[in-house]
């Protein structure tokens, strides 16, 4: 038997200062306009006396246009001095990946692509090394070389964010580009750039941290995946995995090991972001699963 069930229409987030009314102003909104709640998330941050909300619409015979629909939650928005985004769920954001020479990241996001699970478009693929172009290509994906050195990046920066501008790219993410985007880079891509690294910083930085964590008897290993921010690796984490290891894992245990949780980290990060489940809260994220 299939679901005959609808699929959802639209989904907005949005935030704004806490205070009563907000759900009941949205709800009521919603409900003129013709349009079904489906599912709804909300959080309100006692820290920042911040509220932060995601719902999925399905829309009605009767319900205008998102860009009419948009135009008149402008008054709800003002209202409550909200920032928001509405979205129809069929856009598919476009995404490109910058890589340098380790694989298993990528490998893993397209997978996740052709196999249907990541609802997106990846329009290219970015590295400053030609080792992963066969991938791309055999992918069908536009593979760009831009090589980079302390006396070409600013070059090289540019020519990345001209492709980000002509492609019209809505995320960019490192899978493993081992180079770092300078303060301009990060902030022309702020909230729109996700990296994946182990969780060994600060401790062990460098080559070969898995052997330095083998050297001092690590017994958990783990990955972050953030945005992008200046503050190297520091940016808002959205996702985090921890694997227990012992005396009996080898150096390169701990590198396969690795190697899994910073693909699986990685993929959930994006594809939350794909899904419009993750809202910027200051130095944090609020994501609603």
């Amino acid at each position: 038997m299939t679901d005959q069930t609808p699929t959802p229409s639209a989904v907005l987030t949005l935030s704004c200062p806490d205070r009563p009314g907000i759900v009941r102003a949205v709800a009521d909104f919603f409900y003129v306009q013709d349009c079904d709640i489906v599912e709804s998330h909300q959080f309100g941050d006692a820290d920042t006396a911040q509220f932060h909300m995601r719902v999925l619409l399905r829309t009605g015979e009767s319900t205008p246009g998102l860009a009419t629909l948009r135009a008149q939650f402008d008054e709800v928005a003002r209202a409550f001095a909200m920032t928001y985004e509405l979205h129809d769920t069929a856009e598919r954001p476009r995404l490109l990946i910058m890589v340098s020479k380790f694989d298993h990241c990528l490998y893993d996001l397209l997978y996740r692509w052709k196999s249907g699970q990541l609802k997106a478009d990846i329009v290219g693929v970015v590295s400053n090394h030609r080792d992963l172009e066969p991938l791309a290509q055999w992918h069908d994906i536009p593979f760009h070389h831009v090589p980079v050195t302390p006396q070409t990046k600013p070059e090289a920066e540019a020519q990345v964010l001209r492709l980000v501008e002509e492609l019209g790219v809505d995320l960019v993410v490192l899978a493993r580009y081992m180079q770092i985007l300078s303060e301009d880079m990060c902030q022309a891509l702020d909230g729109r750039a996700i990296n994946i690294h182990h969780s060994f910083l600060p401790s062990f930085k460098g080559a070969n941290p898995y052997r330095q964590a083998h050297q001092r008897g690590v017994k958990l290993i783990g990955a972050t995946a953030h945005y992008v921010t200046s503050d190297l690796d520091e940016g808002p984490i959205i996702e985090q995995a921890v694997h227990r290891v012992d005396h009996q894992a080898a150096v390169e245990d701990l590198v396969a090991l690795g190697r899994d949780l910073e693909s699986q980290t990685l993929a959930r990060a994006v594809m939350w972001h794909v899904q419009r489940r993750v809202i910027l809260n200051g130095a944090r994220t609020i994501v609603f699963n």
